[in-house]
C-alpha cells in the first residue's frame, strides 16, 4: 500500500487509517521518543497515570513502557489499531487500548496525571493552511479535544503536547483560561526544531499568556501577513502544509 493518500483531507478519514494500519508496522510522527524523552523525564514520573491521545501505530507507546512508565492507556479512533497494538503488546501488564474519539473521552473527570498528544492535534488540522484563518468547524473540534483533556486531568496534572508548530501560533489555541492550566514549553530537533508544550492543570496562565487570550478575544482586525514555517524531510509532509 502507499501511505501517502491522495489529497491531505484523507487524514481525517478512519477509513484511510484503518486500511493503513492493517500493513503498515509502525510510523512515528516528529521522531521517536528518545528524541524528546530527555524532556518528557521533566515533567512524567514513572508512577503517573498517562493517557495516550491518538497513540496510532507508534512505538512511542512500547518505549515508554520499555523506560519503566507501566500505567498508560491509549486511545485511537480506529479499530483496526487498537486491535493490531492491543495484541502487539499484550505481555505488557497495565498498558490498555481504547477505541475513541479524543472528542468525547469516555474517561471520568480527573482520571489520569498525564495526557499526551504527539502530532494529533495537527491532524485535526490537517485542512487548514493558515493560522490565522482556521474554520469554524476545526476551531470547535480542538476546543472540543481541549476541553476533554482538561476535564481529564487530575489537579496539578499535565497535558504534554508534541508538535511542529511554534509558540507564537500554538499558544494561540492553548493560552485559555477555561481550560485551567499554565503553559510551558521546550524544543527539541537538529535542522529541523519541534517543540513540546507542557500544560499543568490548577495553575494560572502567566501574565503573558493572559494578554494573549484578551488580545485574542479582542481582536477582530485583520489577520497579520502569512508566515510560513520551513519544509522539513519528514515523507510524509501534512505537517509542514499545515503551516501552523
Amino acid at each position: 500500500m502507499d501511505y501517502l493518500p491522495e489529497n491531505n483531507s484523507r487524514y481525517k478519514d478512519v477509513a484511510y487509517w484503518d486500511e493503513r494500519y492493517t500493513t503498515e508496522q509502525c510510523y512515528d510522527w516528529l521522531g521517536g521518543f528518545s528524541k524528546f524523552q530527555h524532556i518528557l523525564k521533566k515533567f512524567v514520573k514513572k508512577e503517573d497515570s498517562i493517557l495516550i491521545l491518538g497513540c496510532g501505530n507508534s512505538s512511542m507507546s512500547g518505549d515508554m513502557y520499555s523506560a519503566g512508565y507501566h500505567t498508560i492507556a491509549n486511545i485511537d479512533y480506529s479499530s483496526v489499531c487498537i486491535r493490531t497494538m492491543s495484541a502487539r503488546y499484550s505481555h505488557c501488564p497495565g498498558m490498555t487500548w481504547h477505541q475513541m474519539d479524543v472528542r468525547q473521552l469516555s474517561f471520568p473527570d480527573s482520571s489520569f496525571d498525564v495526557i499526551l498528544e504527539k502530532a494529533t492535534l495537527d491532524a485535526i488540522m490537517v485542512n487548514e493552511k493558515t493560522p490565522w484563518e482556521v474554520s469554524p468547524q476545526t476551531a470547535c473540534s480542538i476546543h472540543q479535544a481541549l476541553t476533554e483533556i482538561s476535564r481529564c486531568l487530575k489537579r496539578g496534572g499535565r497535558f504534554v503536547s508534541v508538535t511542529f508548530a511554534q509558540p507564537f501560533f500554538r499558544k494561540r489555541l492553548y493560552a485559555r483560561t477555561e481550560y485551567k492550566w499554565s503553559i510551558k514549553h521546550q524544543s527539541y530537533g537538529e535542522g529541523f526544531e519541534y517543540f513540546v508544550y507542557v500544560m499543568t492543570k490548577g495553575e494560572k496562565l502567566s501574565s503573558e499568556d493572559a494578554a494573549l487570550e484578551k488580545k485574542l478575544l479582542q481582536d477582530t482586525e485583520s489577520p497579520p501577513p502569512r508566515i510560513t514555517t520551513i519544509t522539513n524531510d519528514d515523507k510524509e509532509d501534512f505537517l509542514s502544509n499545515i503551516d501552523l
